[in-house]
Parts: structure tokens; sequence; C-alpha cells
């Protein structure tokens, strides 16, 4: 059994300053409960032999060549820009100015 008390959710509570209800003070101290005892069972399991792992599966990357294939001409590209100028794509300044 774990110590999580009314008291402990209510100073849990102030530190995060969340306002807590007599109602989820009583609903937050079981779970909290809960949770602290799940993870003291897996505390029990965990052995120095089993290599901690952050994925079941042996993850390994992929990598392909990177060669150029075709690309978009300039034309097409700003084909369905809704603005251009200069062949670029035109847009709204974001700062405030422009540049």
């Amino acid at each position: 059994m774990s110590e999580i008390t009314p008291d402990l959710v209510r100073h849990l509570g102030v530190l995060a300053r969340i306002q807590l209800t007599d109602e989820e003070v009583e609903r937050l101290t079981g779970q909290l409960d809960v949770i602290v005892d799940n993870i003291a069972k897996v505390s029990e399991v965990a052995t120095p032999d089993v290599p901690a792992t952050s994925h079941p599966i042996p993850m390994e990357n992929v990598f392909r060549p990177d060669e150029p294939g075709e690309t978009l001409t300039l034309e097409q590209a700003l084909r369905n820009a809704p603005d251009a100028a200069d062949d670029r794509f035109r847009v709204t300044a974001i700062l405030g100015e422009e540049q």
C-alpha cells in the first residue's frame, strides 16, 4: 500500500497551482495510490540482467540512395500559387514589415 493521502494530493494541487474540490481530492487519492502501487510492482520485477528498452520491437534505420529524380518546372510549381512575383511565391509578411 502506498502512502498517498488526501493531504498529499492537496499539497500536489497547490504545487501545480490547481484548485481541487474535496471530491476531486478523494478521487485522485485513489487513482494516484493505484498508479504508485503499479510502479512499485514493476520495480520489483525489473532486474539488473534485463536490459531497458524504449520499444518492444528492435528498430533500425532503413536508408535508400539519395538520387535526384524528376522535379517540377518553375511554371508547374507556380501554377496554383495564389500570388507570385518575379518567379517566386509571394506571401504576406509575418514580421510586420516588408523585407
